[in-house]
């Protein structure tokens, strides 16, 4: 169930289609969840700035929502785990770059006509 979206101004023709699975391992390893249930949404071109600074200097906000998995010292390794892939990935900078952490209950992610409090008994 975790979701990893990014959106970056990074130009969509310099961003590898596969980047959407490469997250997802990342999701799946960093968090220990099934890959099958794990989602990466990526966003090129999106007209964003980063500290007032022109559209062309790459930048990238990041949102992560997972249920568990999430905390202080966890999200330490997480963010490790992400920038490693991402910085690399879309020549971004680690200082242009931030992901949000939410930990989401489970009954407030439906899957398969349920929920996941119903899934995860």
């Amino acid at each position: 169930m975790p979701h990893f979206r990014l959106e970056t101004n990074v130009s969509a023709d310099k961003v590898s289609p596969d980047l959407p699975k490469k997250i997802c391992k990342v999701i799946s390893s960093s968090l220990g969840r099934p890959l099958e249930y794990c989602v990466a949404t990526v966003i090129p071109d999106v007209n964003m700035s980063w500290g007032g600074s022109w559209y062309n200097e790459p930048c990238a906000q990041a949102t992560l929502v997972a249920i568990g998995a999430l905390g202080v010292d966890k999200n330490k390794q997480h963010s490790k785990a992400f920038f490693d892939l991402i910085c690399k990935e879309l020549q971004i900078s680690p200082e242009r770059m931030h992901i949000h952490y939410t930990n989401a209950p489970s009954s407030d992610i439906g899957f398969n006509y349920t929920t996941f409090h119903d899934i995860l008994g």
